[in-house]
């Protein structure tokens, strides 16, 4: 590929635009998750009966909310889909990258383009639970990646320093990673068992509820722990790891946000409005932690000045 790329003349892409490249590119996949998780709760999943276009001989959808809300999800696919694409083809050209973050790049493109038959699969299984859970989680994944890709950038661009963590708590990160994706797998089994199926029509239910709900919160504790026993560190060695410490807090309050939202939701008998803010925090809280824990083990220089 990098012949390919010699010969149709694109430059060296230099380490400060390829960061601004990569976080564009995050953010674009944190932002369709949004329009993602707007189109199931506010039941739109089935509002265009056709793909790529709404309905069958026009592509545009006719006047409505739900068609609205459900093609104007399908508009914005279109920038996280150029953005990782870019990514991938600009990793190949950025100076200093390793190797290996083209493959995540790329890897990410995939899974971004994966999507698009998936979600057609989906509304032919006409909103199978199953499916919608698979069509989310595979969106969490490819933003983990995007996010990795982006704090490497950070570290190529600004510079990259020894992790100021021994071992063990860097361990503890990755542990981190799989609890948080253990809570956001238990957290979408709670979703598909809840009451917005993704459609205005009855739709069947994947699992029950009250267990689904039991195990996230299990799930929850273990990735609490996990927290408690990195966050002491940085507290303890906060003159030694700098801003990794303020990086920390800042997910803390975000945790603290979504376990407030969660628990007034569940009060108040799961309103969709609530719910959409749940499963957007829920990707910031995931987003957050894979950019901690990759931070952990590479380092950039700017997160260790105090």
């Amino acid at each position: 590929m990098d012949t390919v790329l010699a010969r149709t003349g694109l430059r060296e892409v230099s380490p400060e635009r390829y960061l601004r490249i990569a976080w564009l590119s995050a953010l674009s996949l944190y932002g369709v998750i949004l329009t993602g998780a707007l189109v199931r709760l506010t039941g739109s999943g089935l509002a265009c009966e056709s793909w790529p276009g709404c309905e069958g001989g026009a592509f545009f959808p006719a006047l409505g909310d739900h068609s609205t809300i459900e093609f104007g999800n399908r508009v914005f696919a279109l920038f996280p889909l150029v953005l990782t694409l870019v990514a991938w083809v600009a990793a190949r050209r950025a100076s200093g990258l390793p190797r290996w973050v083209t493959w995540v790049a790329a890897l990410t493109f995939l899974g971004t383009l994966a999507q698009a038959p998936l979600g057609l699969l989906t509304i032919r299984l006409d909103l199978h639970p199953l499916m919608v859970m698979t069509h989310f989680l595979l969106a969490l994944v490819v933003l983990a990646g995007a996010v990795v890709v982006a704090v490497e950038a950070l570290g190529n661009a600004r510079g990259r320093v020894p992790s100021p963590v021994p071992p063990w708590l860097r361990g503890v990160g990755i542990v981190l990673v799989v609890a948080c994706g253990t809570l956001v797998v238990t957290g979408a089994l709670s979703t598909a068992a809840g009451p917005h199926p993704g459609d205005s029509a009855e739709i069947d239910r994947f699992w029950n509820l009250l267990d689904a709900v039991y195990v996230h919160v299990r799930a929850t504790a273990v990735f609490g722990i996990g927290f408690v026993l990195l966050l002491a560190y940085l507290v303890r060695h906060r003159a030694r790891v700098g801003l990794l410490l303020p990086v920390a807090l800042g997910l803390v309050g975000l945790l603290l946000v979504q376990m407030a939202v969660g628990e007034i939701q569940w009060r108040n008998q799961l309103p969709w409005w609530l719910v959409l803010i749940h499963v957007v925090l829920a990707a910031g809280v995931w987003a957050w932690t894979v950019g901690l824990a990759a931070a952990l083990w590479r380092t950039p220089a700017r997160l260790t000045r105090a």
